[in-house]
């Protein structure tokens, strides 16, 4: 039996009293059950992010000649590689991804939140998820990559698909539905980067084309696809997932809403909260390439151990009030980019598309219309509906 009860929706849609309840029994225990070790606390977590002999070992999911193009995305991406790939690719990757880029970016989401914004205000009602979350993140990482406005409908149903295949019990027919989604994400990100090649324009799919090292390395084709759906699979769900989860919790305690919209200043530290509060991942793989001892347990060579970072995020060791949504909480180490080595690469992205979405959102005055719908998920946390009224 599992020590995480992954077939009650209760717990799906609200996993904190049961990861109390097993955090203070322990700090890191074997599930039998999921086959891997898993770590409840912050300290434990924070080392298994980053000991380095704890890596991301990416193995093709079998039988390979029926997912030939969801491992072809792994095997290739940031997420599943450890040094000295990973250092090799990551360089590369921030040459042509760097912060100054992303800044450069926040005017323009602004405006696209401030635009959606307006038609929810001018509506009178909306959905937050499809109107606002889930639009945002798309059309953010779509102009980014310079998609053509035709064809990103077809962005956030690729990327749905794919990231079910992370779930610990994933259907038969949602694996299928990854490997499609895959095939169809891999053979049009193709198409663009042929088109980028001889047709550059000023988007990151053309600067990672051009992006060489000091030694003349540059990304392989296989590479650069790879990039670019990471940038969309692991970059837009965690957005839009913050967004949700966030605003629904600001929805449920008012008293911080009202903070946060007397002070609008208060956005960027009220961001990093929501992320703590209400983890969009709740679960980070890594499988030990050496025996490594942790402070409770030692994980043998070639076992997983998990970090949960919603678990992690709710440490009442580390943060004061941990259950408590604070908008001013300055001290807030949470793990919600991960740690070490393989630190969300695009978190300074993250952050500006956050902080340009809640400061538009505190704009309207908004209440529930009706109950929220939570994602059937456990590891990619959110969801689906949030129904809303925007008074006059």
């Amino acid at each position: 039996m599992s020590l995480l009860p992954l077939d009650d929706p209760e717990f799906r849609r609200d996993p904190y009293p049961v990861f109390a309840e097993l955090r203070a029994r322990r700090s890191l225990a074997w599930d039998e059950d999921l086959g891997m070790w898993l770590a409840f606390d912050h300290r434990t977590s924070n080392l298994v992010l980053r000991d380095r002999d704890l890596g991301r070992i990416w193995r093709d999911r079998e039988p390979a000649v029926d997912f030939g193009q969801f491992n072809l995305i792994h095997r290739n991406a940031l997420l599943e590689m450890e040094p000295p790939d990973h250092t090799r690719l990551r360089r590369l990757v921030s040459v042509a991804f760097t912060r100054r880029r992303t800044e450069q970016l926040r005017p323009r989401i602004a405006e696209l939140a401030g635009a959606l914004v307006a038609d929810m205000r001018a509506a009178g009602s909306a959905d937050l998820m499809p109107d606002f979350a889930q639009e945002l993140p798309v059309r953010v990482i779509a102009e980014l990559l310079g998609i053509p406005l035709a064809d990103r409908a077809l962005l956030r149903p690729w990327s749905n698909a794919i990231v079910k295949m992370y779930e610990p019990a994933a259907s038969i027919e949602q694996q299928q539905g990854a490997e499609r989604a895959a095939a169809e994400f891999v053979s049009y990100l193709r198409e663009i980067v042929a088109h980028r090649r001889t047709s550059p324009g000023d988007d990151l799919v053309s600067a990672l084309v051009r992006v060489r090292d000091s030694d003349g390395d540059r990304l392989t084709e296989d590479e650069l696809v790879t990039t670019c759906i990471l940038l969309l699979n692991a970059g837009h769900e965690a957005s839009v997932n913050v967004i949700g989860n966030g605003t629904l919790a600001l929805l449920r305690h008012p008293e911080q809403w009202k903070a946060l919209a007397a002070d609008p200043a208060l956005v960027p530290v009220a961001v990093e909260e929501l992320i703590r509060y209400d983890s969009p991942l709740q679960l980070f793989e890594r499988t030990a390439t050496d025996r490594v001892r942790l402070p409770t347990g030692v994980v043998e060579k070639g076992q997983k151990v998990a970090a949960l970072l919603g678990s992690a995020n709710r440490d009442p060791s580390v943060f004061d009030a941990a259950d408590t949504l604070d908008v001013r909480r300055a001290d807030n180490p949470h793990l919600g980019f991960g740690a070490g080595t393989h630190f969300c690469l695009g978190a300074p992205l993250a952050r500006v598309e956050l902080q340009e979405a809640f400061a538009a959102l505190l704009t309207l005055p908004l209440t529930l219309a009706a109950p929220p719908v939570h994602r059937d998920e456990f590891v990619i946390h959110g969801l689906t509906s949030v129904p809303l009224s925007v008074a006059a």
